[in-house]
């Protein structure tokens, strides 16, 4: 008898997550597979083209169900309509997935998120006991206080309760970042195996055409991906922006990408006649590769919090595939993933002199050094972050 598979996620296609990959490659091998997700909204916090914002609705994707709730718009610049939107997801599909629920024999959780989200989840196994696997790809309580909430009694209290609860009603749990394992555990029972599973790179397309950010022949550093406030891109830029002339004339900041903090940052930007630092707008994700190969370094940034320490971005695996050096502005395990595999220079995220040395040191380098670097990544996508791997494992923790 075939076995059924419901995932969790906020998101789904036609969002880009790598969970799209995940049910795709389940649904090969065989298993009858369900989403439960809400109506698409990221990154730009309005439903995409071609969606209604229903109550609820139930489509299918390439031999995919797919349950969808009502979702809340309007996020990105408001907060308390981005805590609505998290809250609606948990209710909303909560009350889908009890309903649902009963004729699946496993249930994944995505938790790309907050934890709210795999709360639909993990009702499964409180109330029909079934099996349950979270791939966490954020870690409560950290987040929420470094997202600026301030921490006190009452929310550590109840907060600690709800991550318990949550963590209490999950069969085993994959991570992200191995530094997540120290912070899950005192939640997490004992006997239940907590698997170091990292993200894959993104598919790059590389039968595109050539791309060059500028006439002049000039290193270029590359930041790709959201840009919001815990990116610390304010520091990088005015890190770069202290280079000495001779270094400026060399080179040139891009970033390609959107988010919230973009007019802020142009703003800084314009006052201070930085002409070498280029903001590119968000591209399509089937079309990075053209800005990647058109660079000499790649750039990951967040700011210097406790979970973000712990924390290895989803697009360092891509910047990895694309065989280029990176510079990583960042403290814990993204950097040592950076240093021990010498796949470019780390720098400590507070420190702007530092990161502008950092900046010398990479326009400095030879192109021994640049080889090399190129090399190390290769090597590491095929061992560390091959994708056939990690999924194939994720479905192993999930039905074993």
């Amino acid at each position: 008898m075939t076995k059924r598979i419901l995932i969790v996620t906020e998101y789904f296609y036609p969002e880009e997550f790598k969970i799209n990959e995940i049910a795709d490659s389940w649904l090969k091998k065989g298993y009858i597979i369900d989403v439960l997700t809400q109506q698409p909204t990221y990154p730009l916090g309005k439903i995409f083209s071609g969606y209604s914002n229903k109550w609820f609705v139930k489509e299918s994707y390439f031999g995919i169900n797919i349950y969808r709730v009502k979702a809340v718009t309007g996020y990105r610049e408001s907060l308390f309509r981005k805590l609505l939107k998290y809250f609606t997801f948990m209710i909303l599909g909560s009350v889908i997935s009890l309903k649902i629920g009963r004729k699946y024999d496993y249930i994944f959780g995505f938790d790309v998120g907050p934890l709210t989200g795999m709360v639909p989840a993990v009702l499964l196994k409180k109330f029909y006991n079934k099996k349950v696997t979270l791939w966490v790809q954020d870690v409560w309580p950290d987040s929420v206080y470094a997202y600026g909430f301030k921490k006190n009694k009452v929310l550590e209290f109840l907060l600690n309760w709800f991550v318990r609860f949550v963590y209490k009603n999950t069969s085993n749990i994959a991570v992200s970042g191995k530094g997540f394992i120290d912070r899950i555990r005192p939640y997490f029972d004992a006997d239940k195996k907590i698997a170091y599973l990292p993200n894959w790179a993104d598919e790059l397309n590389k039968d595109l055409t050539d791309f060059r950010f500028s006439r002049e022949q000039k290193i270029h550093f590359t930041f790709a991906g959201n840009i919001g406030t815990v990116q610390n891109l304010d520091k990088v830029i005015k890190a770069f922006a202290a280079l000495p002339r001779q270094y400026q004339e060399k080179a040139q900041l891009n970033l390609v990408g959107d988010g919230s903090y973009v007019p802020i940052l142009r703003d800084w930007v314009a006052e201070n006649k930085l002409e070498n630092v280029i903001f590119w707008g968000r591209q399509p994700r089937d079309e990075m590769y053209r800005y990647f190969n058109a660079s000499d370094f790649l750039i990951v940034s967040l700011i210097n919090k406790p979970i973000f320490s712990l924390t290895v971005p989803a697009k360092v695996q891509t910047y990895i595939a694309a065989k280029k050096p990176i510079l990583a502005v960042i403290s814990g395990d993204a950097a040592d993933l950076v240093k021990d595999n010498k796949l470019g220079f780390a720098v400590e995220p507070d420190d702007i002199n530092a990161i502008t040395t950092a900046f010398k040191q990479c326009i400095d380098a030879d192109k021994q050094l640049l080889a090399q670097f190129s090399q190390n990544c290769e090597q590491l996508t095929d061992i560390t972050f091959n994708k056939e791997r990690i999924i194939n494992s994720l479905l192993n923790l999930l039905t074993t």
